[in-house]
């Protein structure tokens, strides 16, 4: 048997070891990333604030509503009441056929402009809620 002149190496080296992992715990998203990815991702709490957001805007209609039917409706019932104001005249014109005919127009302008800046409001607190910084 040859003698080998090469020195003895020792052990084999080990490779370096690589860790593999399923996932990265890191928490890099803010709550705002966190909160649109729920949305995005159609999740039970996304679903929760677009059903509050859905909630609000309807509520905002249905009581905007109610001063629409109010406002409109109750002129009859002023009229049956006090049947003077039925009667009564402005500029040569029946006070109903005025307030129905040209004061409903303006008070129905109001009250969409009003629905509209409400409505706004109510989507951009929707839309701050989602931003909000963590705090």
């Amino acid at each position: 048997m040859p003698i080998d002149p090469r020195p003895d190496p020792g052990p084999p080296e080990t490779p370096n070891r690589t860790r593999v992992v399923l996932a990265e715990v890191v928490r890099s998203g803010t709550r705002a990333e966190r909160t649109r990815a729920e949305l995005t991702q159609q999740t039970q709490v996304g679903d929760a604030l677009v059903r509050g957001l859905v909630r609000a805007q309807l509520a905002l209609a249905l009581r905007l509503s109610l001063v629409v039917g109010i406002g409109l409706g109750g002129l009859p019932l002023l009229f049956a009441i006090a049947p003077e104001v039925g009667t009564a005249k402005l500029f040569g014109v029946n006070l109903p056929w005025l307030l129905l005919g040209v004061g409903a127009f303006p008070f129905l302008v109001g009250v969409g402009w009003a629905y509209v800046q409400l409505a706004e409001r109510n989507e951009q607190d929707f839309t701050d809620v989602i931003q909000r910084p963590e705090r």
